[in-house]
């Protein structure tokens, strides 16, 4: 609490903002599907760790926390909402462990130091997207079970556009880092 009142007004209300758009940009990135194969391709795990990298784990967390607070009170924020359901019935369903995955995702990316050579930016970004799909596949599997095919349900359809949207990250992240000094 001393904390925040060690912050000016103006920096608090900086943080809201950032929170606040942060969320509508991961609304925005669950919503537009893009056609890609095998199944379509939405932004959100890209708009996750860019959160990290660009604002840091603190109000990257903040920013996760408030979309998934928003998706489990009922607004449509998550991929497949409203059609799919929505609130906390939408949130326990099978992405639960994908959602959950953001927040500790986030905290990686934002942890870590991105500058440094782009293979080595490369495998961070690996391991940081990695960790959305270990909870995922851990939800999952607990969730239908394990005997079925988990990994091919939920992990394999979705590699060729981790790839592509890590490889978009990696090119994009010497020049987001930089935005960390004005936050």
């Amino acid at each position: 609490m001393e904390n925040i009142k060690a912050l000016p007004s103006q920096k608090i209300i900086k943080y809201l903002l950032i929170v606040f758009l942060g969320s509508l940009l991961l609304t925005i990135s669950a919503k537009v599907k893009i056609p890609f194969y095998p199944v379509p391709m939405t932004m959100q795990t890209f708009v996750v760790l860019l959160m990290g990298i660009t604002f840091g784990w603190k109000i990257g967390i903040a920013t996760i926390s408030l979309y998934l607070l928003e998706g489990i009170m009922g607004l449509p924020v998550f991929a497949g909402t409203p059609e799919k359901g929505i609130g906390l019935a939408y949130f326990m369903g099978p992405t639960m462990g994908y959602l959950i995955g953001f927040l500790f995702a986030t905290f990686f990316a934002g942890y870590l130091d991105f500058n440094t050579n782009i293979f080595i930016v490369f495998l961070k970004l690996i391991l940081s997207v990695s960790i959305i799909y270990f909870f995922g596949i851990l939800w999952l599997g607990n969730l239908i079970g394990w005997d079925k095919p988990i990994f091919e349900l939920g992990l394999m359809p979705f590699l060729l556009a981790e790839l592509f949207k890590i490889s978009l990250l990696t090119i994009l992240t010497k020049k987001l880092t930089k935005f960390k000094k004005f936050i």
